[in-house]
């Protein structure tokens, strides 16, 4: 018998069945990066998990429509762009390209949709008058504001009461507040801001808030009432406790999404990442040190989607090592394009004992995406995989469906010389050059050693120069 998807919803606080709105067409929202600087690790895996879930959710459903935003209007923008010195739209164009350049190392397939912010003034510029005729909203010196108090299910998605929350507010009141929680739909431009970042609107000059972005762009998609939306954990309470209390006001509906998901945080050696700490890490920094886009993608699913997930030097090479294993028995000529791949989960006979293995790694994904059990699936078939055609396939299918199979991972294993990317080899020459010149010996020592584990060895030449070769 097929089986049915089970997840943990943050909104009821428990594992439910899903059931669509429309049993034939599922309607999935999530919230996307907000384009100031490039994707960091917490980033990544968040669009890994929702990559997943769109996987999964596509064998089930005849018809989805998934949507994932961009953030292009944001104060986080407008400081970067300063900073750098170009135009805002200079800035969201050259994060928007590394963001899927990085995600396409990743193999995250584009969802159906991915609008920006800034394509959707006019929708957000409508819900905001509406919530003002209904309400809910009020203006006060060129800002527009949610009204907390009027939506008397504000703190349901959290699980937070209204009253306690006001009390306990510690928050700054800025005096155009009726109350501390009250949140901003729409701001006054700054003088100094990028013209790019100013929109016209009945309350001036100005931009709109982070929250009426989602909800706005989620209704012009998927309708008033959907299915699913996801994010991070971090945005539970506000951004998605927002977008619940302004859409449902400004909708006159009872439900906003039917269900939420929620994926947990990322630390990197169990602290929380950050420039200040300098442990903050992008998937490009990992991508030019030579690590595969498989590996990287393994590393985010061996932790279940919706707790924390430490990364560590440990962590990495177990995932190198289970990949390796992985594709010990495989060839090319099993890669299949994902159309394919989709196509024979999509139609799997549940009904007799064919494929077994791909029916039960569909079993545990439709478990509340439980892929330690398909990963522990996965080592269980590798190991008879050699002898057995049949099961070599189901093998390769698994790690495809999972966004796991790289043909040119499984080349270089094959042929294991010269796998490192020499853009990153040419970057650890300069910095260990800038080492030696500055007389930190023992920095410039370090780096040839951990050059030379990598099976790359440094040779100081005539000149100043460093040539580099391949060592066994």
């Amino acid at each position: 018998m097929r089986p049915s998807i089970q997840f943990f919803d943050s909104l009821s606080q428990k594992k439910q069945n899903l059931v669509a709105i429309d049993p034939n067409h599922l309607k999935f929202y999530v919230c996307g990066l907000t384009v100031y600087d490039r994707p960091h690790l917490g980033n990544a895996r968040s669009v890994v998990v929702y990559d997943l879930f769109y996987r999964i959710f596509r064998v089930f459903f005849d018809k989805l429509t998934y949507v994932r935003n961009i953030t292009d209007v944001d104060d986080k923008i407008n400081n970067s762009a300063k900073e750098q010195g170009i135009s805002i739209t200079q800035l969201t164009a050259k994060i928007t390209e590394f963001f899927h350049q990085d995600t396409d190392a990743l193999n995250v397939l584009r969802p159906d949709f991915e609008p920006k912010a800034t394509e959707n003034i006019d929708e957000m510029i409508k819900m905001i008058e509406n919530l003002i005729k209904k309400g809910h909203a009020y203006e006060n010196s060129g800002h527009v504001l949610f009204d907390v108090s009027s939506f008397k299910d504000y703190g349901c998605l959290s699980n937070r009461n209204l009253e306690e929350m006001i009390a306990g507010a510690r928050i700054e009141v800025a005096n155009y507040k009726k109350n501390p929680l009250d949140f901003v739909l729409w701001k006054p431009a700054d003088d100094q801001d990028d013209q790019s970042s100013k929109f016209a609107s009945p309350w001036g000059m100005g931009r709109p808030g982070w929250h009426i972005e989602c909800s706005a762009m989620s209704s012009k998609y998927l309708g008033e009432n959907f299915d699913i939306h996801g994010g991070g954990a971090d945005l539970q309470f506000p951004h998605h406790e927002n977008e619940i209390a302004q859409s449902i006001c400004a909708n006159n509906s009872h439900k906003f999404a039917n269900y939420w998901i929620h994926n947990g945080f990322l630390t990197v050696n169990g602290e929380k990442m950050s420039k200040s700490l300098k442990n903050f890490i992008t998937v490009r920094d990992l991508l030019d040190q030579g690590i595969s886009g498989s590996v990287i993608r393994l590393l985010f699913l061996t932790t279940h989607y919706r707790k924390p997930l430490d990364f560590n030097d440990k962590a990495l090479e177990d995932a190198k090592k289970s990949i390796a294993k992985f594709y010990e028995n495989l060839s090319d000529d099993l890669f299949l394009n994902y159309d394919e791949v989709e196509q024979v989960f999509k139609n799997l006979d549940f009904s007799n004992d064919e494929d077994y293995y791909l029916k039960q790694a569909i079993k545990f994904l439709a478990d509340d995406c439980n892929v330690a059990k398909v990963i522990a699936l996965l080592h269980e078939v590798s190991k008879i995989s050699k002898k057995d055609a049949n099961v070599k396939r189901q093998l390769a299918l698994i790690l495809s469906f999972l966004g796991l199979f790289d043909k040119d991972l499984l080349k270089k294993q094959a042929n294991p010389v010269n796998q490192i990317d020499q853009n990153y080899i040419e970057q650890q020459i300069n910095l260990r050059l800038e080492a030696k010149k500055n007389k930190d010996y023992q920095l410039a020592d370090q780096i040839r050693q951990d050059l030379l584990k990598k099976g790359i060895l440094l040779e100081d030449v005539a000149g100043g120069k460093t040539n580099f070769t391949f060592v066994k």
